[in-house]
C-alpha cells in the first residue's frame, strides 16, 4: 500500500518516487500546494475506494498519515 501512495505522490507531484519518505510532510518536505494535496487526495480515493471527509483530508500531513487513513477506513 505504501507503494502505491508513494507512486501517486511522486506522479501528482511530478517528483521522484525515490526521493519520498513515509515520514515527508506533503507541504514542508515535498513542496505540495493546496491544489497538489487536493489531487492527492482524488487519486488516492479512487485508488482505494474510500472516501475522505473534509476534516480528515485536511488533517493529511505525511505519508504515514494517508496509510493510517485508509488502513483505518478501508
Amino acid at each position: 500500500m505504501i507503494e502505491k501512495i508513494v507512486a501517486i505522490v511522486a506522479d501528482k507531484m511530478r517528483i521522484d518516487a525515490d526521493k519520498i519518505a513515509v515520514d515527508a510532510n506533503l507541504v514542508e518536505d515535498l513542496g505540495a500546494n493546496s491544489i497538489d494535496v487536493v489531487e492527492v487526495i482524488m487519486a488516492i480515493e479512487e485508488e482505494f475506494n474510500i472516501q475522505f471527509d473534509e476534516e480528515d483530508a485536511a488533517d493529511m500531513r505525511t505519508i504515514n498519515d494517508l496509510v493510517s487513513y485508509i488502513e483505518k477506513n478501508q
